[in-house]
């Protein structure tokens, strides 16, 4: 990492000119693949891996100056959304209070951030990897279209649903990276689907008034949850309130018809599948060849072991099964389900969705009963369609919350004026008190 710095400065010193992320230090999560960094997602199966090349976004981000500083901790192979723990790297905690986690999987880049250890971070999102983490730690977080970022070079727990993305402590240094790996790439086919749909650049839209007259509905079925904490209830109603203070139109009473039946059995197992094909992308370099043989050696922790025995089951192919498995864009289910949000959306003529990313603090570490409080797992995972998570303010226990904007397919430009003019106007983020 020095030696790059010195070679950056360098290039600066002759040139004059400096390159979007020049001499940005950066943390990565370990399932992103770094030809020069051991890439295991989590997993001890894997220690020591050096893939054959950099996933598309590293080899974007180091173009563009980022300086890779450390791999970061994952919840083993991507397992938890609630937890960061793994057997090759132990435990992460949650930088505002130690003994709480950070949620998963992507939290050791969450904590890593947050705790001033690198200016900005990467992170994967199948349900809530990315937004969870942010929402925990106080930071913003992107997850973009389905199509608009290359999934290239991931290691995968649902390729389907698999996007990576930025975790930072500001809306701004998250744009600037989304605009760094934005864009189309031969070898990952659906991002086809970006094409012309990819403006010159994203931060023309950190408009402080982004929210003037903009139509947001709420999406009351996650704040009236039970068991949603009270805090952070009544820290998304004021959040707002503080909409509707910057020119944003309130549209309450917003709900999806159907919504549990069109839910229900939603997600589909491809891990094994897509796991099998990243190993096979190693050639012979690769420490195991399919998940199966991981099993068999018990390089895992034992919290995942009854994970890695469900998804040995699913043998068959995912376009093979009786009811196919395909991408996002392609799979009845979500084909009904992401024309059922549209409607909605379009009937009522909104622009934006929002709810809190998390309806309850961050569990105590080695908590397994209380409610985990994730409920971001559903709109955008399974449209496709972005979501982006921002601070909203902090519960008396001096808990990080986080409330999510979504919008429709290729709308990031509108989200990111709506939270930029709402991180503006609110100010809510503070560093860990541990880590100033």
């Amino acid at each position: 990492a020095l030696k790059r710095a010195e070679e950056l400065d360098e290039e600066f010193k002759r040139t004059g000119k400096l390159r979007p992320l020049h001499g940005i230090p950066i943390l990565v999560k370990d399932n992103f693949d770094t030809h020069d960094l051991q890439t295991a997602g989590g997993s001890l199966a894997l220690k020591n891996s050096l893939p054959p090349d950099d996933a598309f976004k590293i080899k974007k981000l180091r173009e563009a100056g980022a300086i890779i500083i450390a791999k970061t901790n994952m919840a083993e192979w991507a397992f938890s959304n609630v937890v960061t723990v793994s057997s090759i790297s132990g435990i992460t905690r949650n930088p505002y209070d130690l003994s709480r986690v950070p949620a998963g999987s992507s939290g050791g880049t969450g904590a890593g951030v947050s705790a001033n250890f690198a200016v900005i971070g990467m992170g994967t999102d199948t349900g809530n990897s990315i937004r969870g983490p942010a929402s925990h730690n106080g930071l913003v977080g992107i997850r973009s279209t389905m199509g608009l970022t290359s999934r290239d070079g991931i290691i995968p727990l649902y390729l389907r649903n698999d996007i990576g993305g930025p975790l930072a402590r500001t809306v701004e240094d998250a744009v600037r990276v989304l605009e760094v790996i934005a864009g189309y790439d031969p070898a990952d086919s659906i991002t086809k689907l970006c094409e012309g749909k990819v403006p010159e650049n994203y931060t023309q839209f950190l408009q402080k008034d982004g929210l003037q007259g903009a139509r947001i509905a709420v999406f009351k079925r996650y704040i009236d949850e039970q068991t949603i904490d009270p805090q952070i209830k009544t820290i998304t109603l004021q959040a707002i309130e503080d909409l509707k203070k910057l020119g944003a139109e309130i549209i309450d009473s917003f709900d999806i018809p159907n919504y549990d039946e069109l839910t229900k059995d939603i997600w589909c197992s491809t891990f094994q599948y897509d796991l099998n094909n990243y190993l096979a992308s190693l050639g012979d370099k690769a420490p195991y060849k399919n998940l199966k043989e991981i099993y068999e050696s018990g390089l895992y922790l034992p919290y995942i072991k009854e994970a890695i025995e469900e998804e040995l089951k699913f043998i068959t192919p995912p376009e093979e099964r009786e009811t196919p498995c395909g991408d996002l864009y392609h799979a009845e289910k979500n084909i009904k389900f992401r024309e059922a949000v549209l409607n909605e959306m379009n009937k009522y003529k909104v622009d934006a969705i929002v709810y809190p990313t998390w309806n309850n603090q961050p569990r105590k570490v080695g908590d397994t009963e209380s409610p985990d409080g994730d409920n971001s797992q559903i709109l955008s995972p399974h449209t496709g369609f972005p979501a982006i998570t921002v601070p909203t303010g902090y519960t008396k226990e001096g808990m990080p919350v986080g409330i999510t904007f979504f919008g429709r397919a290729f709308s990031e430009p509108e989200l990111i004026k709506f939270v930029y003019s709402y991180e503006q106007a609110t100010k809510h983020r503070k560093a860990p008190a541990l880590f100033p």
